[in-house]
């Protein structure tokens, strides 16, 4: 099984798998509907403060993806919560983190995959 990163937004939505939403605000223009999750973890995204300083700034995004794995380490119920999930998951399906960014490169989700993909020993498929 796999873990996958997918935009929100993206479709056709992508239902072979355990969906779990790592944003902390609920993506513009979604409904609960369309969105097909199976977890909503919010607290698992960046603080509001870390969330508006970056602003989606590429030249920011290595001091961001520093700032949120220190977020990560102070708060680690949120992430290890997460980690048992996917570990858990793993074992039977794939699993998909859902995010809103636009850019498919330079978001929490990236970081987040591959903070799990080194800790579970996993690969990420995009």
């Amino acid at each position: 099984m796999q873990l996958k990163l997918e935009r929100i937004y993206t479709k056709p939505v992508d239902l072979d798998g355990y969906r779990i939403l790592v944003d902390r605000i609920w993506p513009r223009g979604i409904s609960k509907e369309k969105a097909h999750l199976d977890k909503w973890l919010k607290e698992v995204g960046p603080s509001n403060d870390l969330r508006k300083w970056y602003g989606h700034d590429v030249a920011r995004f290595p001091e961001f993806k520093e700032r949120y794995l220190a977020e990560l380490t102070n708060t680690p119920a949120y992430y290890n919560s997460l980690k048992a999930i996917v570990q858990e998951k793993l074992s039977s399906q794939n699993v998909i983190l859902l995010y809103g960014a636009k850019d498919e490169e330079h978001n929490q989700a990236v970081v987040l995959a591959g903070k799990l993909a080194d800790d579970l020993k996993i690969n990420i498929t995009k």
